[in-house]
């Protein structure tokens, strides 16, 4: 009994001193859809660069409510009820869209990098700007979205080959595609932008129509289908370009394909942000520059096993936004070089994308994903019709619109906002497509 005291209040005297000891002297929170991998690399990486350029430590605090979409919404929400500041610094991850949303919004903090940096980097390439010209938000590394396949089910299936958005509304492919729904989000959302951009309108939405018949299920993330296409779940799958090398580097590139579609391919930067009132800008200053360094750069795109890589398994297979880095890395990069690409690339709007944004993912969620089961009875349907003429009838039923793009963008930028006029359209909606699919059954028969 006579250690008793000592060593009970030294047992004490630990648990206060010790966490002291080891709490970081600095905090950066963060908002993000990135997958565990990215965080973990840039969070730790970052700790380590952080110490050795200033001497003090720091915690990364990653906070996540979904796909991009969700994240998005939450931002949004949070700052219509603090308009000063939300509590967390950095925005990370997901399509120029939603930065070019949050910038019209006054909701970002400018920070122009050191020149010696920006000297390093291009503020667009082909039409597509990689950083804000009044430096509101950089593209932190660069993303393509294509289709990815099951080449082995492919063949023994005997399913014909993909190449092109168009081949994947071929009635053969019923059952066999996974999507994500764009409502949850943003690389799905993408994916349905390009094909509308690149076909227009009317014939985007008809493909998007066909697309989404052939639909096995839609998820919430997009990162569930490269592991569905992988598993045999689905044959095809709509996927970021860094998901389907992710899947590629595990079980072979004769396994698993991945191309960038001939009739749409975008390059797209992935960006990030300081959020409007950060409570910890310094810090969140410095987290930019690490991001846009070349030895964080160098994380997107070489091997786990390369000393100068990631540690994540598989590595994170994603796109450097410094052009000089592919020749210095030579075969060590597990990425295409985005910027030697000799694929002609679409010129996407980023500002018509933005926009319209929510209108699209609410006409999309109404027409396809909530009406799913119908449109899928309808599509059968026409699978079964030996007729083409009944066939054609049907499917140009099938794929009316209820409203013009002219129209959609008009709503977009006035009675969209208002969320009773809003309900009322996409109740309006829902009973359209429900009448809409009922004919078009009716006319394959």
């Amino acid at each position: 009994m006579p250690y008793f005291k000592p060593l009970f209040w030294g047992a004490v005297l630990c648990l206060f001193v010790f966490p002291i000891l080891t709490s970081a002297q600095d905090e950066l929170i963060l908002i993000s859809p990135h997958p565990e991998g990215i965080e973990a690399e840039f969070g730790t990486n970052f700790e380590k660069w952080y110490h050795e350029q200033t001497g003090r430590t720091v915690e990364t605090d990653w906070r996540d409510v979904g796909g991009t979409s969700s994240n998005y919404r939450f931002i949004e929400s949070e700052f219509k009820r603090v308009p000063d500041g939300i509590g967390i610094d950095i925005f990370f991850g997901g399509g120029t869209d939603n930065y070019l949303r949050l910038s019209n919004m006054g909701w970002l903090h400018a920070y122009k990098l050191p020149e010696a940096q920006l000297a390093q980097m291009m503020q667009s390439f082909q039409g597509i700007p990689l950083y804000d010209a009044e430096y509101q938000w950089y593209g932190a590394a660069l993303s393509s979205f294509g289709i990815m396949y099951n080449e082995e089910l492919r063949e023994l299936l005997q399913l014909p080959k993909a190449t092109a958005w168009q081949d994947l509304g071929d009635l053969a492919l019923l059952g066999r595609i996974g999507a994500a729904d764009p409502r949850e989000s943003g690389s799905a959302h993408m994916v349905y932008e390009i094909i509308l951009q690149t076909l227009g309108w009317e014939k985007g939405f008809a493909l998007l129509t066909k697309i989404g018949a052939n639909v096995r299920g839609f998820s919430a993330g997009a990162n569930a289908i490269p592991t569905d296409v992988v598993a045999g779940q689905v044959i095809y799958g709509l996927a970021i370009d860094f998901y389907a090398y992710g899947q590629i580097a595990v079980v072979g590139a004769d396994k698993i394909k991945y191309v960038v579609p001939t009739d749409g391919a975008v390059i797209n930067a992935d960006p990030i942000a300081i959020l409007k009132g950060a409570p910890n800008l310094p810090v969140a200053q410095k987290f930019l520059e690490f991001v846009l360094s070349e030895d964080a750069q160098k994380l997107w795109m070489l091997r786990d096993t390369d000393s100068e890589g990631p540690e994540w398994k598989g590595g994170l297979n994603r796109a450097s936004v410094l052009p000089a880095l592919y020749d210095k890395l030579g075969e060590r990069c597990t990425v295409p070089n985005p910027f030697s690409t000799e694929a002609n690339l679409f010129q996407y709007n980023s500002d018509k994308g933005s926009n319209r944004w929510d209108i699209v993912n609410g006409l999309f969620g109404v027409l396809i994903i909530d009406s799913h089961k119908d449109l899928v009875s309808a599509w059968k349907a026409i699978q079964k019709s030996k007729d083409p003429a009944k066939r054609d009838a049907a499917i140009a039923v099938l794929t009316k619109m209820p409203i013009t793009e002219a129209e959609a963008m008009q709503m977009a930028a006035t009675d969209w906002k208002d969320p009773s006029i809003r309900n009322e359209k996409i109740k309006e909606w829902g009973q359209f497509a429900k009448e809409k699919f009922k004919e078009a059954r009716n006319l394959a028969k």
